[in-house]
């Protein structure tokens, strides 16, 4: 494969001397940009754009026409992975994802058909190829999962849940029934990862969207548990190279020296936490991704500035820092604020890496 031109990312996860911070952004290919929503238009439906190996790599290089990002990641959808172990994933317009088959007890889990990723899951590894071709080495790219729990939320509750009622009344009344159904879910995942890194993924990132909805017992059983089970399983190298990887609870700030621990490489941090506490508290044991709140985004060019420089000024001198806002972008937000947010990166961050 090609050579890469800019592994500032890479360099930052690995806490290797950078000259700048890298930057990227969760959900960088998206409905806030107008291109966006004329190729999902022409896919037909936002399950037809991730199953089309040429659209979806043409929307995961979009954001990398209009900004400088450090980093694509691949244009996907977190719930591929229970859509392939047979629950059948739809979407309902502003209703968000549904499942017409739910998890909910030992005869549900029972029908689940075991998954090989690189054929139930063929055409997210096309993409990734695809889109490895077309970048031709000018940044890294990402390949991504939904945690175990994450995944199991959505299996159990049949789609997006406000109080996450029936699947915490599984992990805390029928443990054994959910810890069998996360070991599934976790060995599905270290699969699909490893399925995406041997086809050209340069950095990986689990996405443990409902972790933070746990009590602090149940985050360390039924969410990191798993999360370390799946980071021990992926390869640790592709294309002679270090594949770090990103671990990112939401709403996990509190529980940060324990996933710090979890063996992936960098934590992603929201912006309910203090960058610069976050710091302090894990030294340099991993590298941080964040974590400016993606409203930030609504506010004008200058203020988001101000928010930028701050946030570099609260992590400081030195490496391990990769700028990424504390969750996905909002859709409403006008693409310029994106171009002042990437550029405000770009200009203020050098003085933080200079050689003492």
């Amino acid at each position: 494969m090609s050579e890469l031109k800019n592994d500032r990312f890479l360099r930052a996860l690995l806490r290797q001397p950078v000259d700048r911070t890298p930057i990227w952004m969760m959900r960088q290919a998206g409905r806030y940009l107008p291109e966006y929503r004329a190729t999902r238009q022409q896919a037909g439906s936002f399950l037809d754009l991730c199953m089309n190996a040429e659209l979806a790599c043409e929307v995961t290089l979009q954001p990398l026409r209009r900004y400088p990002m450090d980093a694509a990641i691949l244009f996907s959808d977190i719930l591929t992975v229970p859509d392939a172990l047979g629950l059948g994933l739809y979407f309902e317009e502003g209703e968000g994802p549904r499942f017409r088959k739910t998890v909910r007890s030992e005869a549900d889990l029972a029908q689940l058909k075991p998954i090989v990723a690189e054929d139930d899951l063929g055409y997210v590894m096309a993409a990734v190829r695809t889109i490895r071709r077309e970048l031709n080495g000018a940044v890294p790219l990402i390949g991504f999962s939904g945690s175990p729990w994450t995944l199991a939320t959505y299996m159990v509750e049949g789609g997006s849940s406000r109080d996450f009622a029936r699947v915490k009344a599984m992990a805390y009344d029928q443990p054994a029934l959910m810890h069998r159904l996360l070991a599934l879910l976790a060995d599905a995942v270290a699969d699909y990862l490893s399925a995406q890194i041997r086809a050209g993924a340069q950095a990986v990132q689990i996405f443990d969207t409902w972790g933070g909805s746990l009590s602090a017992a149940g985050y360390r059983e039924f969410s990191l548990a798993y999360m370390q089970r799946v980071v021990a399983r992926l390869p640790e190298e592709a294309d002679g190279r270090r594949v770090p990887v990103i671990v990112f609870t939401k709403g996990g700030g509190q529980w940060l020296d324990a996933i710090a621990g979890c063996g992936a490489q960098a934590v992603g941090i929201d912006w309910t936490t203090d960058i610069g506490s976050a710091r302090r508290q894990i030294g340099d044991r991993v590298a941080l991704q964040g974590n400016m709140d993606p409203s930030m985004l609504f506010a004008s060019p200058a203020r988001i500035r101000e928010e930028v420089a701050a946030i570099l000024a609260a992590y400081g001198h030195g490496t391990g820092h990769v700028f990424n806002l504390g969750h996905g972008i909002t859709p409403g937000v006008n693409p310029d604020h994106v171009t002042a947010f990437v550029e405000a990166v770009q200009e203020l961050s050098p003085q933080y890496h200079q050689a003492d």
